[in-house]
C-alpha cells in the first residue's frame, strides 16, 4: 500500500481511509492518480462503482480490486447518477 500511495502522491493514511470507506467522497484527482498507478482506466473504475448485477469485479480475480491485495471492508458504495442537463 505504501508504494501505491507514494506513486500516486497521496499519503498512505489517505489511501487507507479511501480503501476502508472512511473518506466518503475522495477528490477526483486523487482517484485518478490512484487508478493510474494501479493501471485502471477511469471508465473501469466508474463501471465498478455503478455495478448493479453480479458481474465480475474490476480486477477480474473475484476480489474487489483492493490495493496490494487488501480487500476493502464494508458494503460497496454507490455513486448517484449524474443529473441530466
Amino acid at each position: 500500500m505504501l508504494d501505491t500511495a507514494l506513486a500516486a502522491r497521496v499519503s498512505p493514511e489517505t489511501l487507507r481511509k479511501i480503501e476502508s470507506g472512511r473518506v466518503a467522497t475522495p477528490a477526483f484527482p486523487t482517484i485518478a492518480a490512484i487508478a493510474a498507478v494501479l493501471g485502471l482506466s477511469l471508465d473501469a473504475v466508474w463501471a465498478e462503482i455503478n455495478r448493479t448485477d453480479g458481474a465480475e469485479e474490476i480486477d477480474g480475480t473475484g476480489g474487489t480490486g483492493g490495493v496490494d491485495g487488501a480487500e476493502a471492508t464494508g458494503p460497496p458504495r454507490r455513486v448517484p447518477e449524474p443529473l441530466a442537463s
